[in-house]
């Protein structure tokens, strides 16, 4: 009987009910179980797992009755919150609805009418409403909890499923999109080019200009493995299409889109590729894409995404594309790209004669054509200066040099008898320096020998300031003298005081006049056609950093004490997020860095042409002003700390300082009263941009010997270069 019993058992088992597929997913994530784990306790795959999520397939005896326990002990730890029917309504109506809207829609996107660019969106919410994530005890106390459906459509408009589809393909070759707030598109293409095409007139994917005159984003595709395969594309590149960028161009796919009449940029199929077709109508036609296997998503900026789950990447790129704008490319083409997009080089004009509108320079931005830099501000190898003998090396009179600090010394007597060495780096330090520099617009420099030198004026002076003592520093009313020794010279990256004239931007050798000097070019280049071009670029970025932070229980209001429990551990508490933070920071970073780019390869030779030469953005005057002022800021901070309580750095690493302390933390530095003030003019702790937090701590042993182990030759190590983690590699040492 027995046995009877137990088939009856299992047959009731086998039709046991099972929740709704957006119940199923909530109830996964919320326990913080990847479809990975589930698929291996069910011993099924992880595409048949996202199946019965998406609702495209039900699970089947045996496995059946496994998932149906395994969701009902889920039931029991988080239960469902509590809605109105209405709402109830509404959620079982999400997913179907988001389908239907999809598969209604037959035109392509039409872009808004233009706005004025006070209409512009600075920051934009999160990437629709979402399942949350608790990660066992990880989370903030006191920090909000709430359940948000997980297949709910986004917000409606031109572009009501979002700026981007994260594409993946199951083991019936079924193809679903991923898009922003849990949104689930079925996709229905069955080759690459039918995928752009409906992407283009159905899938209702894109975004806003961020600027009444500029362009509406193109709709952004992220391929998986599966998705590559399904599209006939590899896996990953193999050794000679990596070192390429791109796909061979005899390979069947590229071929497809051709016979369709797309076209490929310069950069061929690569890991971010651009398939399009010529405008038509001033209508744009085209897909930006992305393949995490082919390297798109590199990890020193996005972290673990490319091994993130389809809904759980596309919740990553979404906040990101939102807060930021849609990727296209490294985070570091992307914060290029977003200083055009913000500040465009072009608007209509007034209507003429007939009543048409023609495109014509927008003031304030950079224009539509290179500019040629002044020759001290070149890179080697440029066009302009060709002339120059071959393996000439230029010296600081020739050659601008506006970099981030590298400056340590030894450490002195009274810090070796302190206990600890404490790292402060300061928050998005090159964004910082952006917000308010005055650069050069879209007029090219001009030269003028013995000039009389203007502060207002951004461009390059040949200038002696090896007289200038950067030690004497006004505080209030009053000069102060403070050991010039133990502090870092604000005009060189290495922090040595300059020996005799050289090239500097206009924000240093403003500092020199600062500091109470006089100052007599020989000559410079100058631009007076100049205006806050990145002053945008600073505010959605600090918008995008800080609201960010704020989602993980780090906001801007907190005392010293706060801040510093908040920041303890603060990525755990969403790991996605954390990936956002990262990206938000390299696209400072490497925004920056890319109006210097270098030429790479391609059989390039001096004194040619590269391929950035011919941006508008190519400008390494307005990449030196910005890092003349975080250099600038930097050294005035270090001051004003040195003046108050006779606390010097022992090394300056670009936007990370290391000072001895008695204590390990940030406040057995920094100074601060009952009122929660600090040294005006100094460090402050906090989340916004220009303001400190922890880097790490070490102990003065520790930094002793590294200081013995790499120093050398009268080379300092650098000890902030390691403050962080305390590690000092094999590399490091030499071996």
């Amino acid at each position: 009987m027995s046995e009877l019993f137990e088939a009856v058992d299992a047959l009731v088992a086998s039709r046991s009910p099972l929740p709704p597929p957006a119940e199923r997913r909530r109830l996964r994530q919320a326990h913080a179980l990847t479809l990975d784990e589930v698929a291996a306790a069910l011993q099924v795959r992880r595409a048949t797992v996202g199946a019965w999520e998406s609702g495209k397939t039900e699970p089947r005896p045996p496995e059946r009755e496994a998932y149906a326990h395994l969701l009902e002990q889920l039931a029991t730890l988080y239960p469902a919150p509590e809605s109105t029917d209405a709402e109830q309504e509404d959620t079982a109506a999400a997913q179907p609805a988001a389908k239907a809207t999809a598969a209604a829609s037959s035109l392509p996107p039409v872009s808004p009418p233009e706005a004025s660019p006070s209409d512009a969106p600075s920051a934009l919410p999160a990437a629709g409403p979402r399942t949350e994530r608790v990660s066992r005890g990880s989370r903030r106390p006191g920090a909000k909890e709430a359940a948000r459906p997980a297949n709910t459509a986004a917000p409606g408009g031109v572009y009501a499923h979002g700026p981007l589809l994260v594409v993946d393909a199951d083991t019936d070759r079924q193809v679903t999109g991923y898009g922003v707030g849990g949104l689930i598109l079925d996709v229905p293409a069955k080759s690459l080019p039918a995928l752009v095409e409906w992407t283009l007139t159905e899938a209702r994917l894109g975004a806003e200009r961020l600027h009444g005159s500029g362009k509406d984003a193109d709709p952004l595709l992220v391929l998986t493995e599966a998705a590559c395969e399904r599209y006939g594309l590899p896996a990953s590149l193999s050794e000679s299409e990596r070192l390429a960028g791109r796909l061979a161009e005899g390979h069947k796919v590229v071929k497809q889109l051709q016979r369709a009449e797309w076209q490929l940029t310069k950069r061929g199929l690569g890991p971010w590729a651009r398939i399009y077709r010529p405008a038509q109508g001033g209508r744009r036609q085209c897909v930006q894409l992305c393949i995490p296997s082919w390297r798109a998503l590199d990890g020193r900026a996005w972290g673990h995404a490319a091994q993130l789950e389809p809904a759980e990447l596309a919740r990553v790129l979404g906040v990101y594309a939102q807060r930021v704008m849609t990727p296209v490319g490294s985070p570091a083409v992307t914060g290029l790209q977003l200083m055009t997009a913000l500040n465009p080089p072009t608007r209509a004009s007034e209507p003429d004669a007939d009543g048409r509108r023609h495109s014509e320079h927008r003031p304030g931005s950079l224009g539509t054509q290179p500019v040629d830099p002044a020759p001290c501000e070149a890179s080697d190898g440029h066009p302009v200066l060709a002339g120059l003998p071959r393996f000439h090396v230029r010296g600081p009179e020739e050659k601008l040099l506006e970099e981030a600090y590298d400056w340590a010394r030894d450490l002195t007597d009274a810090e070796c008898m302190k206990g600890y060495l404490v790292g402060l780096d300061v928050n998005l330090a090159f964004a910082a320096g952006a917000n308010g520099a005055v650069v050069g617009l879209a007029s090219p420099p001009v030269h003028v020998t013995w000039p009389a030198f203007d502060a207002s004026l951004p461009g390059s002076w040949l200038v002696d300031l090896s007289h200038v003592d950067p030690s004497r520093v006004k505080v209030g009313k009053q000069w102060r003298d403070l050991d010039g020794d133990l502090l870092p010279s604000p005009f060189t990256p290495s922090g040595l005081r300059p020996e005799g004239p050289a090239w500097y931007a206009t924000p240093t050798v403003a500092y020199a006049v600062e500091l109470g000097y006089d100052v007599a070019p020989v000559e410079a280049w100058v631009r007076r056609e100049h205006g806050r071009f990145l002053d945008g670029w600073y505010k959605r970025l600090r918008d995008a950093y800080v609201a960010t932070m704020a989602e993980l229980g780090v906001g801007e209001k907190l005392s010293p004490q706060e801040f510093l429990e908040a920041m303890d551990g603060y990525k755990s508490r969403d790991p996605e997020l954390g990936i956002v933070v990262d990206a938000v920071k390299m696209t400072v970073k490497g925004g920056i860095g890319k109006l210097r780019e270098k030429a790479r390869g391609g059989g390039w030779k001096p004194g040619q042409a590269w391929p950035a030469l011919a941006r508008p953005t190519w400008r390494p005057d307005i990449r030196a002003a910005v890092i003349s002022r975080a250099r600038i800021n930097m050294h005035r901070k270090m001051a004003a700390l040195a003046a108050a309580t006779g606390q010097y750095p022992v090394a300056v690493l670009s936007d990370c300082a290391v000072y001895a302390a008695d204590g390990p933390s940030p406040l057995d530095v920094l100074p601060y009263g009952a009122d929660g003030k600090t040294v005006p003019g100094s460090f402050r702790l906090g989340v916004s941009p220009g303001m400190v937090k922890h880097e790490g701590t070490q102990s003065v042993l520790w930094g002793a010997n590294v200081l013995e182990q790499l120093s050398g030759d009268g080379h300092v190590a650098n000890l902030a270069r390691y403050i962080k983690t305390g590690e000092v590699t094999a590399r490091d040492t030499g071996e």
